[in-house]
């Protein structure tokens, strides 16, 4: 069984904006796949998904971004699983809009939502799958991450939500994260 957790911030306000890209990706899956979120449970919004024989959970969780690590501890012990079965799908404003950065583990970089994960699970070995919102230019990070997409990049973000969603399948497919690395680090969008 595979936990896979999108970050965002529950609420209609928050629904399309950059800080919102995991949610947009399980949302995508869930539309492609014929699945409905419910809950919460584990202080996440939740639903089971069949990919190739892999049982996985997908997770929103409903403690808003910076309190992510208690859904997702709490997550990881009720499905008695380890750090090695989670993915988080995050937005990451080092990377251009829309493109992909699988990693293994690492430190938070910045991102709020990560620092509580890592606090909350007592370390950095998990996956993540970061996916480019770039940097403000004439804002505070704070009004750009809760902002929308502009009309000229959410052709980027379509094309990085639909290779997530590839990466995603192919991780559970092959349930081999460093073939998804070599796979998806390096595509052009």
């Amino acid at each position: 069984m595979k936990l896979v957790v999108g970050l965002g911030n529950i609420g209609k306000e928050y629904e399309n904006t950059r800080h919102n890209t995991g949610f947009m990706v399980l949302d995508h899956i869930a539309q492609q796949e014929g699945l409905n979120f419910s809950g919460p449970r584990q202080e996440a919004m939740l639903t089971k998904w069949f990919y190739r024989q892999e049982k996985t959970i997908l997770a929103k969780p409903t403690t808003y971004m910076n309190e992510s690590g208690r859904s997702v501890a709490a997550l990881l012990n009720y499905y008695k699983l380890e750090p090695a079965d989670l993915l988080i799908i995050h937005d990451d404003m080092d990377l251009p809009t829309g493109q992909l950065r699988l990693r293994q583990k690492g430190s938070a970089g910045g991102h709020n939502g990560i620092k509580s994960i890592i606090a909350a699970v007592g370390g950095q070995k998990f996956k993540r799958l970061r996916i480019g919102i770039d940097h403000p230019e004439h804002q505070t990070v704070v009004d750009w991450v809760l902002s929308s997409f502009s009309k000229k990049q959410q052709p980027e973000i379509a094309v990085g939500l639909d290779q997530a969603i590839a990466a995603v399948k192919f991780w559970l497919q092959t349930d081999d994260f460093a073939k998804a690395m070599n796979e998806f680090n390096h595509k052009e969008k």
